[in-house]
């Protein structure tokens, strides 16, 4: 068995999307998965599983639009890799400072070879971007919501879609799929 962390794109951001965390946890449960547990209502779910990381994800992906109607994407790593980008943290200072502002980019498909020169081309008020094994790392200093480095802009420069999670997240996400 390996323990996953995987991650929902896009879910219960300003009321769209919705999806309970209770359900979801029931419903990957009955797919099969065990040491099944999420955190916060931002689509972060730990598990276990035989299955490789592109099953883990298509079944997820399958079953969530069969059980809420709507596509969700879902980004899994294993737990040792998510382990290693917290490792590789390169703004770990400024994370500790405010935890909010620097945030984990996880892309389905790795980075494209310019994507951080892309990114930090466009980087406004001293954003920072750095490459961690097929993840990006970015410091917001001015706040992720002021930033001009949108979502579908990320997603067009990675060259895939990438969802973001803050450092008290990843730390936490860590910590649960450790427990596993």
């Amino acid at each position: 068995m390996t323990t996953f962390v995987a991650l929902l794109c896009g879910v219960n951001v300003g009321g769209a999307r919705r999806v309970p965390m209770a359900p979801l946890a029931a419903l990957v449960r009955e797919l099969g998965f065990t040491d099944v547990a999420t955190y916060l209502q931002s689509g972060n779910v730990v598990l276990s599983s035989p299955v490789p990381t592109a099953k883990v994800e298509s079944t997820l992906e399958r079953a969530l639009l069969a059980r809420f109607g709507f596509p969700l994407e879902v980004i899994a790593r294993t737990a040792a890799a998510f382990e290693a980008y917290a490792a590789a943290n390169p703004f770990l200072e400024a994370a500790s400072a405010d935890p909010g502002r620097v945030a984990l980019l996880v892309s389905k498909a790795a980075p494209k070879p310019d994507a951080v020169a892309e990114l930090l081309a466009r980087a406004r008020g001293g954003e920072r971007v750095a490459a961690a094994r097929d993840a990006l790392w970015v410091h917001y200093p001015q706040g992720i919501g002021a930033s001009k480095l949108t979502p579908a802009l990320v997603d067009r420069l990675v060259g895939s879609k990438v969802t973001a999670r803050n450092w008290r997240t990843v730390v936490k996400l860590c910590e649960m799929a450790g427990a596993q």
